[in-house]
């Protein structure tokens, strides 16, 4: 993966717009923590954000390779050893962003990266960020995924200046982390087939080459599933990559289209409903391997039954949402009426593009492949039913997409 060329960003792509990304540095490599002093040598007064694991992994490392420049040092904590991306912790970040801060480094992975980026965000000031697992796609993405209300939303914020990973250390990382990380990337699969649907249902933009790009790391990481898990660095570092390179794709779009569809959508229902219930959950990225497996037999059940292209009664949908979401339903109920999913009639579109519609569905990796790659990333898929039970992944299929605002197969299944 040629990252130095895919931060020079597209001229003139093919579909219409030019593509660039805010990134100026990625370095994942032997030696990078070395090379801090010299990519932070414009900064006085920068201020390290970690947790209480990441410091213990190379955060104390980095403040002290950057010595005298390093104004703080927060180490994020926690009550459940969980630190969530809330309010709070958005707080205590914020409260120590003084008037000569100049940079804000965060050491860490997916909700260390996503604080930073907002606070740094809100703040006008650059941000890079020490990934210390292989973990997400978050990386190098516009959006910061953050849990504000009770709710899970993404916020347009901006990519951080420079990403610095050495594989040695992400190999390093516990092996759910692997798992998560690699999960995201085949995650893909469901997103970018939900992205093709969009296209021809809803006539959102789409671009061949993003498109492409993303399908070229789920390709390239797909057969290094027992590499990453042995915690071969080289393998590991690929992994990295692959993330960082659909962090750009969405980069380049603008949002997290090119790497967030139903699988995504999935995983934020357990993840939002597990807050709201205490109630455990999977790491991110194994909920949405796991939720692509969902997505990948919805599509296969879709095809099987026959997709009806009358319109449907939706029911007494805003009831559902008050069930499940309690008092975070007010804001799905919200979003929905503003998106206006539910009141539209995209029936005459199902029915005079229904061919172009299965082959899309029919592109998507079957439930069983999906399977075999759980399988091999040493995911049990029985223990994704045992963790939430049918019931509550029933509900995730008919009211996960209410999460969002975005058009994905569960939109289809749920209409249609």
């Amino acid at each position: 993966m040629d990252i130095k060329k895919l931060l020079k960003g597209i001229n003139d792509c093919s579909c219409g717009k030019s593509h660039s990304c805010p990134i100026t540095y990625v370095d994942i490599a032997d030696g990078a923590l070395s090379r801090l002093p010299e990519m932070c040598k414009d900064y006085k007064n920068i201020l390290i954000v970690c947790d209480k694991n990441t410091y213990a992994v190379c955060g104390k490392s980095v403040a002290e390779i950057l010595g005298d420049s390093v104004a703080e040092t927060i180490v994020l904590q926690d009550q459940t050893d969980v630190v969530i991306p809330d309010e709070s912790q958005i707080e205590v970040i914020g409260s120590r962003v003084t008037g000569s801060t100049d940079l804000i480094l965060g050491v860490g992975s997916g909700v260390i990266n996503d604080l930073c980026k907002y606070v740094s965000f809100k703040n006008d000031l650059p941000y890079y960020i020490v990934a210390t697992a292989p973990s997400m796609d978050g990386y190098a993405s516009v959006g910061s995924a953050l849990i504000l209300g009770g709710m899970k939303v993404t916020l347009n914020a901006r990519p951080p200046k420079a990403i610095i990973a050495e594989p040695a250390v992400l190999a390093t990382a516990p092996t759910p982390m692997l798992q998560s990380g690699y999960g995201d990337i085949i995650g893909k699969y469901s997103c970018l087939n939900d992205w093709k649907l969009a296209r021809i249902i809803k006539d959102e933009y789409f671009c061949d080459e993003v498109y492409e790009l993303t399908m070229s790391c789920v390709k390239e990481v797909e057969p290094l599933a027992k590499a990453v898990l042995s915690r071969e660095p080289k393998a590991v570092g690929a992994l990295m990559e692959a993330l960082v390179a659909v962090g750009i794709a969405m980069a380049y779009v603008g949002n997290s289209r090119p790497a967030s569809g139903s699988e995504h959508h999935l995983s934020h229902f357990f993840e939002i409903t597990g807050i709201l219930d205490n109630k455990e959950y999977f790491l991110h990225g194994i909920d949405v391997m796991y939720s692509a497996a969902v997505t990948c037999k919805l599509r296969e059940l879709l095809l099987e039954k026959g997709i009806k292209t009358e319109k449907q009664d939706r029911g007494d949908w805003q009831k559902e949402i008050r069930r499940i979401y309690s008092t975070s339903a007010d804001e799905c109920i919200a979003l929905q009426n503003k998106v206006g999913h539910y009141a539209a009639d995209d029936s005459a579109v199902v029915a005079s593009k229904l061919n172009q519609i299965k082959l899309v569905l029919q592109s998507c990796p079957s439930f069983n492949y999906i399977k075999n790659l759980l399988d091999e990333i040493e995911l049990d898929f029985d223990a994704f039913i045992n963790m939430y039970g049918q019931e509550k992944i029933a509900d995730a299929v008919l009211y996960g997409k209410d999460l969002k605002d975005r058009y994905t197969v569960l939109w289809l299944y749920y209409q249609f």
